[in-house]
């Protein structure tokens, strides 16, 4: 029996509780396209940190608290500490430390919602702290349960990886509700969207891959990696009843075994 790629999960983090959690959706979309999912430990040990990059075959990065604006060399202005955000200190010491581990051994990375505002900002790009007040606009990007409906459609730009993955679906996975094609070649799909943050500089590794109504990145990856990619929507969510979602946790999957 051929084995499964094991997928390395960051761990969401509950302050009120004073727990380490998981959203169910996270390990079944990688446990449903073949991986063994694995959630990690919280740990800001340089060594274990790379222990843990050695031991997986692929890198899952989850949603959660805002990203610290000291990562991107922002600042907290009055305005946004006044919204009184959450952040989490163990969560950024822990993921930019275990990002680049992955990037140095070439390990297949994805990340969700938090996951690709963290990658961004690593990587030296930079974030906005809140687009309801810096980026008004008439897309809802903050939607209300339930979470696996759709909320507002991307443009996939033609060319892209995701671009590729979506050529390969099956006809029968071809929703004219949720996806059409688009004059240049590339797709405009519906995705869900839970997140008042976003990217707003692209590092200068990464590349677009697909962008909101509104000109908000949705999805990057890095070209000279051999998979990486992030996307703003929330494909945990949607994979039960998505094939494109399924089909981003087969690609991390795939590139990982």
């Amino acid at each position: 029996m051929t084995k499964r790629p094991i997928i390395g999960i960051t761990p969401l983090f509950d302050y009120k509780r004073d727990s380490l959690w998981m959203l169910p959706g996270y390990m079944d979309g990688v446990e449903e396209a073949g991986g063994l999912p694995l959630m990690l430990p919280l740990t800001a040990d340089a060594g274990e940190i790379r222990r843990l990059a050695d031991l997986c075959d692929g890198i899952l990065f989850t949603g959660g608290q805002d990203v610290d604006p000291a990562i991107y060399g922002g600042e907290i202005t009055p305005e946004y500490q006044a919204m009184e955000p959450e952040l989490s200190a163990e969560r950024d010491a822990m993921e930019p430390l275990l990002l680049d581990a992955a990037i140095r051994l070439d390990k297949p990375v994805l990340g969700i919602c938090r996951g690709i505002q963290l990658i961004n900002a690593r990587l030296g790009g930079t974030l906005w702290h809140d687009l309801p007040s810096e980026h008004p606009s008439d897309v809802e990007h903050h939607m209300k349960p339930p979470y696996d409906a759709f909320g507002h459609m991307v443009t996939v730009e033609h060319g892209t990886p995701m671009d590729a993955m979506l050529n390969a679906l099956p006809q029968s996975d071809m929703d004219a509700k949720s996806m059409h094609r688009n004059v240049d070649g590339g797709w405009t799909i519906a995705v869900n969207s839970y997140h008042h943050q976003a990217v707003k500089r692209i590092a200068p590794s990464l590349r677009r891959m697909a962008i909101a109504e509104d000109g908000i990145t949705e999805a990057v990856y890095r070209p000279g990696s051999r998979f990486l990619w992030a996307v703003q929507w929330h494909p945990e969510f949607l994979h039960e009843v998505d094939a494109r979602s399924r089909a981003i946790f087969s690609a991390l999957v795939n590139a990982a075994a």
